[in-house]
């Protein structure tokens, strides 16, 4: 460990605003968004698991899926919403590397996911009759388990290149909570290798992920628009609409936040959008899947109905 990383065991989050007036505005509504997060995604893995109609494979994805997004949200929103209550919040060294390597582990699990939902659209257009036993529980499983293990491999590796930088005077991180561009910015060794190793892992698992994700789709086009009837093409679209829009919204934040140099303008316009990801996104994910998906609306009504019938 670096020696000025000793004489500073601490990081100051400066976070989202410096504006007092603007602080408890931003505490009600980003507690408003975290609050509705937790609800969304854990109501959804809540009725994925006790409602044997959604028993399939896309559901136990979207299970996963709802799992990652509050972890990602409860990550950066319990640190965000102190940044609102004290003017200098201070976290530690060792909190700080938790944080980051949770943060680019959730990203990569939660791209691959996306990747891996998209194959199953696929498989449930393109191939229906064998879905159910190429996507046995077992598939299933094995499938689920690479993006967490790929995903806490390469974050390590990404934290254990911030781990070996030397850090200079300053330790005022320009942003609510830990991540690459702000703290790269109060390094005072050389940031070659962690720039280079940021912009490779970044762009490949992007571009990788996403590839995965249009060659799907190509197949899964070419078998629609095959389709005669419209109702069937219409039902299938409706099947992965909701992914799809979901991945639309994912990917263009994380390639505006990621593929550009690090620098002043960078870090301030990248706030904006970390927001976007880190809390509006987790909690749309839910309501894209729930208000577009007819499986889901049924099952909820079909709750709703028995709770109020039971009063």
């Amino acid at each position: 460990m670096s020696g000025n990383v000793t004489t500073n065991p601490q990081f100051i989050l400066l976070g989202l605003t410096h504006r007092r007036e603007l602080r408890v505005l931003f505490f009600v509504l980003f507690l408003t968004i975290y609050i509705i997060t937790v609800e969304g995604n854990l109501g959804m893995m809540v009725l994925v698991k006790i409602t044997s109609r959604l028993h399939t494979p896309m559901y136990f994805f979207l299970s996963h899926l709802s799992f990652v997004d509050l972890c990602f949200s409860s990550n950066v929103s319990s640190k965000m919403l102190e940044t609102f209550m004290v003017e200098k919040l201070t976290i530690s060294y060792s909190a700080c590397l938790v944080q980051c390597y949770l943060f680019i582990a959730l990203v990569h699990v939660e791209i691959y996911i996306l990747a891996v939902m998209a194959f199953d659209c696929y498989m449930a257009i393109c191939n229906p009759l064998l879905c159910d036993s190429k996507m046995s529980p077992t598939v299933r499983s094995s499938l689920i388990s690479v993006p967490y293990v790929y995903g806490s491999l390469t974050s390590l590796m990404e934290t254990m290149w911030i781990y070996n930088l030397s850090f200079c005077d300053s330790n005022k991180i320009d942003h609510f909570y830990c991540a690459d561009p702000p703290i790269i910015k109060l390094v005072c060794s050389s940031t070659y290798n962690k720039e280079l190793s940021m912009f490779v892992v970044a762009g490949f698992n992007f571009t990788f992920s996403l590839f995965i994700i249009l060659i799907s789709y190509l197949y899964i086009f070419s078998a629609v628009f095959r389709l005669r009837s419209a109702d069937s093409r219409c039902k299938a679209f409706s099947t992965c609409g909701s992914h799809l829009t979901a991945v639309t919204i994912f990917y263009t934040a994380l390639f505006f936040m990621y593929l550009r140099a690090p620098s002043g303008t960078f870090v301030e316009e990248g706030k904006m959008v970390a927001v976007f990801y880190t809390t509006v996104i987790p909690m749309l994910n839910p309501m894209i899947y729930s208000l577009r998906n007819k499986e889901v609306k049924e099952v909820l009504t079909k709750e709703l109905f028995r709770k109020s019938f039971a009063k």
